[in-house]
């Protein structure tokens, strides 16, 4: 058996990498096309400075690529590795030896809990220290992005604002940051003061903004205004361009989203950090229920009937995928007058691995 279990095996890795390439290429060329005229903005810094910045941005973004195709490249190339056995009769011979079709698919399965463990990986060890590099526009060199800071959260509960944020020089420029404490309302904030300060510059030593000109201006008018020479957060250079976008929780590690949600923070940013954990946990398994789904298609006997089942196998993955991302658009969203994004990140499964399990019970050995 380790001969057949090595031929699977064998299929399956050429059927993914040829899979990985054609996906991810597919997709880096059609961003590529449309954004081209972004990177040809510093055309004149040369054609190598150029293409550099191509495949800086490409090469960091693939990590992205590969986390959003994994279940649909294990997929294809599950079908390229057991389609190529059904044509040429081989699932046949193999039957007709006594072995079972389950026993066939066995290198597969395992090879994509191996593939699946090396997608968590990507999520938790690999995108998040690169999540300031991620959110780079096309247009950006690397090192020389800046961005604007709209009300961006610490620890503390502060907010704080400024026009321009310097990644080279960690400086945020003409910075307000508005100092609130908890009510004791939950999720009320009351604010306490407000530092103004010509520039703030991060620290690495102390893990301090030290701050040019800064005033403290306190609500109680009573109290005169103070200068202020540095501020404590917990945000670092690292954390700002990842904090400007939206979407920077999918580039978050779950340690990183259990530390956000124990800042009592607004319910709807609240559900977006409970759905992103639980979505975390469910995406590696419903990768793995899709190609489970797939699998007893696909090992049919007749070559004839091979397209058919790649069509099935196909709309029953994009269908899989489409529930998925419903879900997701509905996890934080008000849904009989409540909010539960733990029950649309697990719906899916639930959905789905019943049908994993029937397809499995009733396949031909």
């Amino acid at each position: 058996m380790k001969i057949l279990d090595r031929y699977i095996a064998k299929n399956f890795l050429i059927g993914y990498a040829i899979a990985f390439c054609v996906l991810i290429g597919l997709r880096i060329i059609i961003d590529l096309f449309d954004n081209l005229d972004d990177f040809t903005i510093h055309a004149e810094l040369g054609a190598l400075v150029v293409i550099k910045n191509m495949l800086i941005f490409y090469g960091l973004n693939s990590t992205l690529y590969f986390r959003d195709f994994a279940g649909m490249i294990t997929v294809v190339a599950a079908a390229f590795s057991l389609g190529k056995m059904v044509r040429s009769n081989e699932l046949t011979a193999v039957m007709a030896s006594g072995v079972s079709l389950k026993r066939v698919i066995a290198p597969v399965v395992l090879l994509a809990i191996l593939l699946t463990a090396i997608y968590v990986i990507d999520q938790e060890c690999i995108i998040p220290p690169l999540s300031d590099k991620l959110v780079r526009k096309q247009e950006a060199l690397p090192g020389e992005e800046s961005y604007d800071v709209w009300f961006i959260s610490d620890s503390h509960g502060s907010l704080i604002l400024s026009r321009r944020f310097d990644v080279k020089t960690s400086t945020l420029h003409n910075p307000t940051i508005l100092l609130r404490r908890e009510t004791d309302k939950p999720g009320i904030w009351e604010v306490t003061g407000r530092i103004s300060t010509e520039k703030a510059v991060y620290n690495p030593e102390t893990g301090k903004c030290d701050l040019t000109n800064g005033w403290l201006t306190e609500k109680d008018p009573q109290k005169a205004i103070q200068p202020v020479a540095s501020y404590t957060s917990d945000i670092t250079p690292k954390d700002i361009p990842v904090r400007c976008k939206s979407e920077h929780k999918t580039l978050l590690s779950s340690r990183q989203l259990s530390s956000l949600a124990a800042q009592r923070i607004k319910i709807k940013d609240l559900a977006q950090l409970y759905s992103q954990k639980h979505f975390r946990i469910t995406e590696p398994i419903i990768n793995f229920v899709m190609l489970m789904i797939s699998l007893p298609i696909l090992v049919c006997r007749d070559p004839k009937s091979m397209k058919s089942a790649v069509m099935i196998s196909f709309a029953l993955t994009v269908t899989c995928y489409i529930t998925n991302f419903i879900c997701k658009l509905l996890a934080t969203e008000a849904v009989f007058g409540s909010v539960m994004p733990q029950l649309w990140a697990w719906l899916p499964v639930f959905i789905f691995a019943p049908i994993a399990y029937v397809e499995l019970d009733s396949m031909k050995t």
